[in-house]
């Protein structure tokens, strides 16, 4: 049996536990490194986010009448101001926070992103949007390439997944990104201590620094063992972090405690993954109700958001992250009869960070279900993607990333109307 690092990675190293003290020079190359490298954050909303319950066209009497109890009401909405082509737009009623963020210019809303056919299927629709390969979905993850064209020797944090199994977006053919879920329990859980603890400490050393050339699947386990070993102090580090504001006890939120904490101990880390999911609302959306899905949703991603906005500026360290966010597709303008929205097309894509030019980019649909409306397809159902969402791939890794997107990409998507970064 053939297994690749990759493979290992997303079935073993997340498990990993050891206890080892890492080689100083580890920690201070990290710490030398330090927190003024950039910072980006991959944010994706699973299960297909309703772009129209999120941006809301508040102006447009289609909107009330395609969905007569899912609408927010205009006087609920919070207003953003307009876009483009003139259409009023807000938030929804839970998105203070990122009212906030958008009123100080750091948050960007880039309205109906996507592809040519867009693919309605969660697998399809997710692994397109982390390759970046609308045609064929199979290969490496953006990001992951991205990796990949870094300088040799990279430190072995250089990438952290806070899930459990790694993200086709991380994917890369020769970095391997550890899982790293809960800081906390990335240790050795040995049942002795002192020198009994040591001993076991030196000879998983040992073990694991001899690589047989003849047993190349050993060589891989063998090698990303070694450098779980080689991390497991800093991301101790981490572990510990509370933060300077105090963070929702989501997943999301404690998955962006987590970022900010490696971020402030200057682990090495330069790329994250982060998700959160139930965007899948096709029943019982109930986008008003205070404690409706869609309205906890909106909060789940506000409060968690916001806290880590708050402690990244206060830790000086905003102006250093970018938070990338985009779900694999939109929904349906016109809700379904069991009051929620089915799978659609166009989709809203976010970017937070200090450096952010922050504002609303593209234009809103109309939302007239005439079939003429060229701002619609699928017979007036879909709301049509304006903006090839590789193009704002292509502002991150061009302006925020310092890297090459024609190359990464494997073509040039480089658009203008949306330099949001």
């Amino acid at each position: 049996m053939n297994i690749t690092r990759r493979q290992f990675v997303r079935g073993g190293v997340a498990a990993f536990s050891v206890t080892f003290a890492a080689p100083e020079f580890l920690s201070d190359l990290a710490r030398a490194q330090g927190a003024r490298a950039r910072n980006l954050v991959v944010l994706f909303l699973g299960g297909g986010n309703d772009a129209l319950s999120t941006l809301i066209p508040y102006n447009d009497a289609f909107y009330y009448s395609r969905r007569p109890t899912l609408a927010v009401p205009a006087a609920n909405v919070l207003q953003v101001g307009r876009d483009r082509s003139n259409v009023a737009l807000g938030l929804h009623p839970r998105l203070t926070g990122l009212r906030q963020i958008f009123d100080a210019g750091r948050l960007a809303l880039v309205q109906r992103t996507g592809y040519a056919n867009q693919s309605r299927s969660h697998f399809q629709g997710t692994d397109i949007w982390a390759t970046a390969n609308p045609e064929s979905s199979a290969g490496y993850g953006w990001v992951g390439r991205y990796l990949d064209s870094l300088p040799s020797p990279l430190d072995a944090l250089v990438g952290w997944n806070t899930t459990r199994e790694l993200p086709r977006v991380l994917q890369a053919s020769r970095v391997s990104v550890p899982a790293i879920p809960n800081a906390a329990q990335y240790a050795f859980a040995s049942p002795n201590g002192g020198v009994e603890a040591a001993a076991e400490r030196n000879a998983a050393v040992r073990i694991n620094s001899h690589v047989a050339v003849d047993r190349p699947e050993l060589a891989f386990v063998y090698s990303s063992a070694q450098a779980a070993l080689a991390t497991l102090d800093r991301v101790a580090t981490v572990g510990t972090y509370t933060g300077t504001t105090a963070y929702p006890n989501s997943g999301l939120g404690q998955a962006l405690r987590a970022v900010a904490g490696a971020m402030v101990r200057g682990i090495g880390t330069r790329v994250f993954y982060v998700t959160t999911g139930g965007f899948d609302t096709h029943s019982q959306q109930n986008t008003n109700a205070t404690n409706g899905a869609y309205y906890n949703l909106m909060g789940t991603l506000n409060d968690a958001l916001l806290a880590f906005y708050n402690d990244l500026r206060n830790q000086a360290l905003l102006e250093d992250t970018l938070v990338l966010g985009w779900s694999e597709f939109g929904r349906r303008i016109t809700e379904n009869g069991s009051t929620g929205t089915d799978h659609g097309a166009g989709a809203l894509m976010m970017a937070m960070g200090g450096r952010v030019n922050g504002g609303l980019y593209g234009s809103a649909a109309s939302l007239n279900p005439d079939p003429a409306n060229p701002t619609l397809e699928n017979s007036g159902a879909d709301v049509r993607y304006e903006t090839d969402f590789r193009s704002v791939y292509a502002q991150v890794i061009d302006n925020w990333l310092g890297a090459d997107s024609t190359s990464i990409l494997g073509g040039n998507f480089r658009a203008s109307g949306i330099s949001f970064i």
